[in-house]
């Protein structure tokens, strides 16, 4: 188990202290989770040439975390992704949730104002790693049932950093917890990510519309610049005359992820507890989801989930606006997301995966980030 470090990181605008907890391992890599928003702050890891390279973006207090809108690594809920027009309906009732995306506000995005990724989680150490517990009152963001949630952040001695979900609630409720952590393999100062490599393991992806939502439409990769089954860099085709990137301004897709078993031996419980996931899918294991890899500093990424889809984000609406660690101006595309989860705007879509919790279930799901070295 990790050793873990606990201290302030600053107060928010209401008075309230967050705390920043810091897990280290044998190897000398460090993870570091907030409070506020059960946020993902930092993951320095040392490469072959010997420095260290914190290859996540992020700020450097609890009041930047506070000001930021890009809900910089944070674990989004109740329900992630989009959802045309906020509506959905459960046992024949439709809920109006927040309206807070879209070109005029029409839309429903990552928990609407109560957004977990914005609230004050509690925290502890456990003997696997920090675990953060919330609980989401009826009517909040528009969704019903007080639902409570925990989400444990561990880190193994290979560098593994494993998010661990769990919920419950009183009433069917929606349910798609991910983490929107903004991933820079060439360290979080280390500009365009467009030379960087990426590889997803699915053959098909949700078409989704200038609004970036799917429509149903279940596409095969093979063909378009959407096929990224083997690793490319990430700005070979992003700016082609394709509709999906041109109305996504880039890569800002779900991919349906085919269940691969992992390319390495998995062990009951080596990721911190045994996977089981309510929905039908790989048997609710691990399974491969993507790869990343930089040349310059020789650091890979791998993400393993027991989710059926992976959002791949390329921080086509960083600006420069937002000022992070050490003052450093996040530029557009300076980072890149791999949010696993089940497909935005799958109500509107009964052919996909739905995001639902019945009352009296316990749903869990687990992702995994191993950072290593190209070989």
């Amino acid at each position: 188990m990790a050793k873990i470090r606990k201290e302030s990181f600053g107060k928010l605008s209401d008075g309230r202290e967050v705390f920043l907890y810091t897990l280290r391992n044998t190897k000398g890599t460090e993870a570091a989770v907030t409070t506020y928003g059960a946020r993902f702050v930092s993951w320095r890891k040392m490469t072959s040439a010997g420095t260290f390279v914190d290859v996540l973006l992020g700020y450097d207090n609890a009041a930047d975390y506070e000001k930021d809108d890009t809900s910089m690594g944070g674990i989004v809920g109740r329900h992630a992704n989009r959802i045309a027009g906020g509506k959905v309906t459960l046992g024949g009732k439709t809920y109006q949730l927040d309206l807070n995306t879209g070109s005029r506000k029409q839309n429903h995005i990552h928990g609407g104002t109560a957004g977990f990724h914005n609230q004050l989680w509690d925290a502890e150490e456990t003997d696997t790693g920090v675990k953060f517990t919330l609980t989401s009152p009826d009517g909040a963001g528009g969704y019903p049932g007080t639902m409570h949630v925990a989400v444990v952040y561990s880190l193994s001695n290979d560098n593994e950093l494993s998010i661990t979900y769990e919920a419950t609630c009183d009433q069917d409720t929606v349910i798609n917890l991910t983490n929107h952590s903004y991933f820079n393999l060439d360290g979080y100062a280390g500009g365009s990510v467009l030379d960087q490599k990426v590889q997803i393991f699915a053959d098909k992806y949700t078409w989704a519309d200038s609004e970036s939502l799917p429509d149903g439409r279940i596409l095969e990769v093979a063909g378009t610049p959407m096929d990224l089954r083997m690793p490319v860099r990430i700005g070979e085709h992003i700016d082609d005359d394709f509709d999906e990137l041109q109305m996504g301004h880039g890569y800002d897709h779900n991919w349906v992820l085919r269940g691969d078993a992992p390319d390495v031996e998995m062990k009951p419980g080596m990721f911190g507890f045994d996977i089981h996931c309510p929905i039908d899918y790989n048997d609710g294991g691990l399974h491969k989801a993507a790869y990343a890899e930089s040349d310059k500093t020789g650091l890979t990424l791998m993400c393993y989930t027991t989710l059926p889809g992976i959002q791949f984000y390329t921080g086509n609406f960083l600006d420069g606006t937002q000022v992070g660690k050490q003052g450093t101006h996040f530029e557009r595309r300076s980072g890149f997301c791999l949010e696993t989860q089940y497909f935005p705007n799958a109500f509107a879509n009964p052919n996909f995966p739905q995001p639902v919790l019945k009352k009296g279930e316990t749903w869990k799901a687990q992702t995994v980030f191993v950072l290593g070295d190209i070989r």
